[in-house]
């Protein structure tokens, strides 16, 4: 197996797939994520121009999704109305969430950079 080599030096892979791992087992509950959000703040400064892509499209996929949880879950909060919506941006989000994660696992394992760190989808 050989690294992925950026700028001249080899590129850590194993602290990106640590936040993806913890991005994953955080679906159900949240805390893992946010410890992986905190760890990916920690090392895109040091990171390699693979990582920093991985690291720039896991912060980004993080903070999408609490935006996007917490409106569903003020929509559950606000009643009978729109308490279907509500679960439905719930669920749909976590969805997202772990296909994001997926897929971004994928790449890394390609040692490839992330294509589109930026985007709102895949």
């Amino acid at each position: 197996m050989t690294d992925r080599l950026s700028y001249g030096r080899a590129e850590d892979r194993t602290m990106p797939a640590v936040v993806y791992a913890l991005y994953l087992l955080g679906i159900a509950s949240g805390l893992p994520t946010l410890l992986g959000l905190i760890l990916a703040y920690a090392n895109r400064g040091g990171a390699g121009a693979v990582a920093r892509t991985h690291y720039t499209f896991l912060i980004r996929t993080c903070w999408l999704w609490l935006a996007w949880a917490a409106i569903g879950v003020l929509l559950i909060l606000v009643g009978i109305p729109v308490v279907a919506l509500g679960w439905s941006i719930l669920g749909l989000t976590h969805l997202w969430f772990a296909a994001r994660a997926i897929v971004g696992v994928i790449y890394l394992a390609r040692d490839e950079p992330y294509p589109r760190p930026y985007s709102w989808f895949l």
